[in-house]
Order: C-alpha cells, then structure tokens, then sequence
C-alpha cells in the first residue's frame, strides 16, 4: 500500500512540475521551435549571393541571428568587428559599411537594420519555411 501512495505521489509530483513549467513559458512568451526551422532557408540566403555584415557587440545582429536559431550559423554572416571591438576590419571598411547590421545582395541593393524575415525572402528570392508568418512591414 505504502508504495502505491509514493508512486499515486510522485506522479501528481511530476505532473505538477510539467504543469508549472508549461504555465512559466506561457506567462514569459517563450516559444519553442523546431531549433533548424530555417535551415533551407538560410542556406539558400547564402547561396544567392547576399551577406550580412554584423559587429559581435551589436544588439540588432545578436536578434537578426536569434531570429533563425541554430540555422544562423549558415547565414552569410560576416564579422565586422575587431578582436578588441575597437575598430572595424579591413572588409567591412572596403565595403563601406557604417551600421550594422547592413545586408548587402547580389544585385547591389543594401539595406541596413534587422531585416524580417519576408524582406530577407522578397530579396533573395528564398521560400519561407511552410507556417512561418510574415510581416506587414514589407521592404523599406
């Protein structure tokens, strides 16, 4: 008997722990997704030719690779900061990159800022993934 009141116990445990945590991410807004959601996608930004000049200590970058989680790291990302974040490097300068983030795409069209993810589509001509909501902003 004293082992089916442990086990009746450590199930309504368990279930009150799941419970507390699915409540927590509802209350915070966190919102988990499929983590290589934008795989296809951010390869193919990549393969169309288009790059996105950032600075590791910029606020605007960090959210614009958040924004495709663990698919950012095949985004044509290209690091304009120094080692020490004191200066820019010699691409970027070449480029003539003044804000970050700055995309650049292959018909020579620049836009500066954290882009949505429908602006990133029309541009590079990529299919969002099925699902994915778009903007209303449409390309500024």
């Amino acid at each position: 008997m004293k082992i089916f009141i442990w086990s009746l116990v450590t199930i309504a445990v368990a279930v009150g722990l799941l419970w507390g945590l699915k409540q927590e991410s509802v209350q915070t807004g966190v919102v988990t997704i499929d983590s290589h959601l934008y795989d296809t996608f951010a390869q193919c930004i990549k393969d169309s030719g288009a790059k996105f000049y950032g600075a590791s200590w910029c606020p605007h970058c960090h959210d614009q690779k958040t924004e495709f989680g663990d698919s950012a790291k095949l985004l044509p990302y290209i690091e304009c900061a120094t080692a020490d974040n004191q200066g820019q490097t010699q691409i970027c300068k070449d480029k003539g990159i003044t804000g970050y983030p700055t995309w650049i795409f292959k018909d020579g069209s620049q836009l500066s800022g954290k882009l949505e993810m429908d602006v990133l589509a029309e541009k590079t001509s990529c299919s969002l993934p099925a699902g994915v909501a778009t903007s209303t902003n449409g390309i500024q």
